[in-house]
């Protein structure tokens, strides 16, 4: 039985189909994830109305709100729509809610949308707040 060299390198001896296989599949696994962001990215830009209301929850912080306000308007809410939510006033179905995350330190906004509002008894911070049901639609960096 002849004696067969093992080759040097691992790609030696890999057929040019072989080699672009591997390689395919690689690039297509990254295709793929950067494909997924994209739609997600779009997917997060179509959902939201800039036109709509959006309540800002500080949760404390004043300190951030101009920073919230200034990266509120650069992803493209109007500026006069931002309100600064209190515990005794809701917004609507369809209204926005930006909360600066993650109490107490905080270094991003979440962003969610207003899916249905209840009368409930108000009860403590929360208020009437409470009753809002909402969906999460987006995150953003908070500088």
């Amino acid at each position: 039985m002849p004696y067969e060299k093992e080759p040097d390198h691992p790609g030696r001896g890999k057929t040019e189909f072989e080699k672009f296989k591997s390689w395919g599949s690689v690039i297509m696994i990254a295709i793929a994830i950067l494909f997924g962001l994209a739609l997600q990215e779009s997917k997060a830009n179509t959902e939201i109305d800039l036109q709509k209301d959006v309540y800002l929850f500080l949760h404390g912080r004043r300190d951030l709100q101009e920073n919230a306000e200034n990266a509120l308007v650069t992803r493209g809410f109007l500026k006069e729509k931002i309100i600064v939510a209190t515990p005794n006033k809701v917004g609507n179905v369809g209204d926005y809610m930006a909360m600066l995350w993650k109490p107490p330190d905080p270094d991003q906004i979440k962003i969610q949308q207003i899916t249905g509002v209840k009368e409930v008894e108000p009860e403590g911070m929360a208020g009437l707040w409470k009753g809002v049901s909402r969906k999460d639609i987006d995150t953003i960096r908070l500088e």
